[in-house]
């Protein structure tokens, strides 16, 4: 943030040379011992890629990719290859060195928060860990994004203020579970055991519960908006489900759990 690169945008160059119909991905090649490379989709690259060869109005240092390298401020920067070589126009996609050897995510928009890693925002590694802990303490009030957690089998019920977004938590098993205060938004949750769990005051914007069992738990003041307890092919069990000061129900959400008695 707040770098000044100057260079040329990559459009242009591609331009000159021409772009065969077949062209849909560019991929960058560096001088390095690795033969480090990686790519991004031809649309992309043309949008938002620029060759640069000065910083801070100087030229450009090895150290910094020099003579020329790749800056694509749309992506994360192991995008943004240094000491450019060669660039291939490809028809099929060829994951980079990166992403090939250290889990990094080929897409790499950090819009989203959830692709640094094919293991979502936490390394490979790190999600071993997490899956592992016997207390998650040190996760608590943390942001992770794009987890798949669909074999977690924590060793705790307390589970609260974890924040845990759009993660895959289908068919976990977490009966009776501590999550008061967390954050499951556009967490998919189908299938999940949640009886007797207590969710109260937690963010659960757009989860997905089409499926689970939340027989006794309490969803009392949570935040529910585009939040689903029912789809075409599976409905939550709502029995005994406590949600007092729950808001932003959508219409057919609202009707499905009065129609269960759950409100």
């Amino acid at each position: 943030f707040d770098s000044v690169f100057s260079g040329i945008p990559l459009s242009e160059v591609l331009d000159l040379a021409g772009l065969r119909d077949s062209a849909r991905f560019a991929s960058f090649v560096a001088y390095s011992e690795r033969d480090h490379h990686t790519s991004l989709p031809l649309d992309v690259a043309m949008r938002d890629s620029w060759l640069v060869d000065t910083f801070e109005g100087e030229p450009l240092t090895t150290e910094h990719g020099g003579p020329v390298r790749v800056v694509t401020p749309g992506r994360y920067f192991y995008k943004s290859l240094k000491w450019v070589r060669r660039i291939d126009l490809l028809a099929a996609d060829r994951l980079g060195w990166w992403e090939e050897n250290s889990a990094y995510h080929n897409n790499a928009d950090p819009a989203t928060g959830a692709e640094r890693f094919t293991t979502g925002s936490l390394r490979p590694t790190q999600l071993e860990r997490f899956l592992s802990s016997r207390s998650y303490d040190k996760y608590r009030n943390r942001v992770m994004l794009g987890l798949d957690l669909r074999s977690w089998q924590p060793g705790t019920k307390d589970l609260s203020r974890l924040h845990l977004k759009n993660c895959d938590l289908r068919g976990v098993e977490l009966p009776g579970a501590d999550l008061r205060a967390s954050n499951l938004s556009l967490s998919d949750l189908r299938g999940a055991n949640l009886a007797g769990a207590d969710l109260s005051g937690s963010d659960l914007e757009g989860a997905d519960f089409s499926g689970a069992d939340l027989t006794d738990a309490d969803l009392s003041h949570t935040a529910l908006s585009a939040t689903r307890f029912a789809d075409d092919a599976e409905a939550a069990r709502v029995l005994g489900i406590n949600l007092e000061g729950a808001w932003g129900l959508v219409e057919d959400q609202e009707e499905f759990l009065r129609s269960r008695g759950a409100i």
